[in-house]
């Protein structure tokens, strides 16, 4: 069984910085293979993919995050990461990990909360 595992969120001045990681568990997951992604669910609004990254680390963004997160990979520890700066109120929301295609199970999410 996959299990993905997102974690540092938290509460942040708009502004500020956060650096997410999500950490893809079981063997044989074929994760450096994987184009990964970091979507995000707002309160009342449908999950969006916000950033990608592919197996040879072309990255892609949406517009609304473009040259503020920067989506990185260690494929190494089958890790994600999704650094994140010049936060915004208008992002927050509970950020998740997955392969973009072929999702795994999704995990629980990090929660993160930018102050006005």
């Amino acid at each position: 069984q996959v299990q993905l595992v997102e974690s540092g969120g938290g509460l942040v001045q708009a502004g500020g910085s956060l650096r997410l990681s999500c950490t893809v568990s079981a063997s044989g997951t074929s994760f450096s293979m994987r184009r990964m992604g970091w979507y995000r669910q707002a309160p009342g609004k449908q999950r969006e993919l916000v950033a990608s990254v592919t197996a040879n680390g072309t990255t892609n963004y949406v517009e609304s995050v473009k040259g503020r997160f920067t989506i990185s990979r260690d494929n190494a520890k089958n890790t994600a990461y999704l650094q994140m700066n010049s936060l915004k109120p208008e992002d927050t929301a509970v950020y998740y990990c997955n392969a973009v295609i072929f999702n795994w199970p999704w995990g629980q999410g990090t929660q993160v909360i930018v102050s006005s």
